[in-house]
């Protein structure tokens, strides 16, 4: 009775306590602001900010999109600043950044830690999305408001959150979007509905306004819907299976996710106001090996340039482009050493970032990992019991507290962004620096780890959060 009540006292407080975690995490943030001083690549970000709004341009920091540059730059502006632009040049290959953020610490000296500390305060709430987003996806996929606040406990106080959650840098936003990306599409493919689609497309392009990894998405939604598709098409075969459980019809569908990747593809360019869109491939001048196709990184070139295919117009912003291209120059002839566990080398190891999380991610949180793949595969044998047990025409088990458990697909959906991710970036073996480019792997994580909370869910449906269509 004591445990019955607990449980409904968890589920109609759960409010009270996303809004308790959310704001520790927004005072943790903002307090951390003020007491570091600007990291390496802050003042290139900044300063590419206030040149896109100033002069609507984005050569600088180009290898980042725009969008947390945009929103660390408004207080900024608002508050004013001295500018030195002297340090500002272009050409293939071109990083400004550096000097021109350097000229802006010399141009406001002791007030630009002050600036610094508008910028970061601005950029607190993408942190707060990627909260909202571990909380919401876990509460729906495992069934249970307890499971969405464990999820959203390890996203506001994992320190590699904290850590960059206060920084102007991509990096939090890019996992924050990347999440919430993930969440959409699975909700657009558990019922697809044209409000659904467009959502999932409109918050894709704000994933990739974040960071360009996240171009991985255009690949991995068809995919992923194909797989889908292939399930659903399994299951209208079963003896139990009735029309109305299923929205899926391919036509429609397929039109769906061709407008969600439109979708996307239109924040992308509006992001960017529409600077270079459709630029032929002919009129690029590329840097990386992969784009000039010339046997050394760094030489202008365009392998497209005799070419049929250079009469193809990019669907992204000129300096998308260019920003990937010069991303994989660096990826190809980054011209420094990589540094792991005491040995310098040029190139990288395969391991790097997972050895990286290994030894920056809590040794609970690694438990609480391990703990999720023995329940899910445990779970998964008792369902596969219960029902050969009906088959025999005996009593089933109810498995882990009475929790019905979502099928494989949906975990595939979930954690197949982190490892392509992943797998994606250590493959990279030209240079190897900065776990934080597989930060958005945590997210997801932290959705998994929810699937914990079934070991103290004691009565059935207590804590179930049924999501209908919207």
């Amino acid at each position: 009775m004591t445990e019955t009540l607990w449980h409904r006292h968890l589920s109609s407080a759960a409010f009270g306590y996303v809004v308790l975690l959310l704001t520790t995490h927004a005072g943790l943030l903002a307090w951390s602001a003020t007491r570091h001083s600007p990291t390496f690549n802050e003042p290139g970000h900044l300063v590419a900010g206030l040149t896109h709004w100033e002069f609507g341009r984005f050569e600088v920091y180009r290898v980042n999109p725009p969008l947390v540059h945009y929103v660390a730059a408004m207080p900024v502006m608002l508050a004013g600043y001295n500018d030195d632009w002297s340090g500002f040049y272009d050409s293939p290959g071109a990083r400004p950044e550096f000097k021109m953020g350097n000229d802006f610490i010399r141009a406001n000296g002791e007030r630009s830690i002050w600036l610094f500390t508008l910028a970061r305060w601005a950029c607190i709430p993408f942190s707060l999305i990627g909260g909202l987003s571990c909380f919401f996806w876990s509460r729906e996929l495992w069934g249970s408001n307890l499971s969405g606040l464990i999820s959203l406990f390890l996203w506001c106080l994992e320190p590699n959150i904290l850590a960059h959650g206060e920084l102007i840098t991509p990096d939090c936003a890019a996992s924050a979007f990347g999440l919430a990306s993930g969440y959409l599409f699975w909700r657009w493919l558990t019922w697809p509905t044209w409000r659904r689609s467009i959502a999932a497309g409109a918050v894709m392009g704000l994933a990739l306004l974040s960071k360009t990894s996240w171009i991985i998405l255009f690949g991995l939604w068809p995919l992923l819907w194909i797989l889908w598709m292939c399930t659903e098409s399994h299951r209208a075969k079963a003896p139990s299976f009735r029309i109305s459980e299923c929205p899926h019809t391919f036509q429609r569908s397929l039109s769906q996710l061709a407008v969600l990747l439109l979708v996307a593809l239109y924040v992308v360019n509006f992001g960017y106001g529409f600077d270079g869109s459709f630029t032929r491939l002919r009129e690029f001048k590329f840097v990386s090996k992969a784009l000039t196709g010339l046997e050394n990184a760094g030489i202008p070139g365009n392998r497209f340039q005799d070419s049929w295919q250079g009469e193809v117009p990019a669907p992204v912003p000129m300096q998308f482009l260019r920003g990937i291209d010069l991303q994989k120059k660096d990826f190809e002839d980054f011209g420094q050493p990589s540094y792991l566990r005491g040995e310098w080398r040029n190139g990288g190891w395969w391991y790097y970032y997972l050895y990286g999380l290994a030894v920056k991610t809590p040794h609970g949180l690694q438990l609480l990992l391990l703990l999720a793949i023995f329940t899910l595969c445990y779970q998964w044998w008792q369902q596969r019991l219960s029902r050969t047990a009906i088959a025999s025409l005996t009593k089933p088990s109810n498995g882990l507290g009475g929790v019905i458990f979502p099928a494989p697909r949906d975990v595939v959906v979930l954690m197949t962004p982190a490892v392509t991710l992943l797998v994606l970036v250590s493959s990279q073996l030209e240079f190897n620096q900065h776990v934080r480019y597989v930060l958005p792997v945590l997210g997801f994580s932290f959705v998994l780890v929810g699937v914990t909370a079934s070991w103290f869910i004691l009565e059935p449906g207590s804590l179930r959060n049924h999501s209908g269509p919207v």
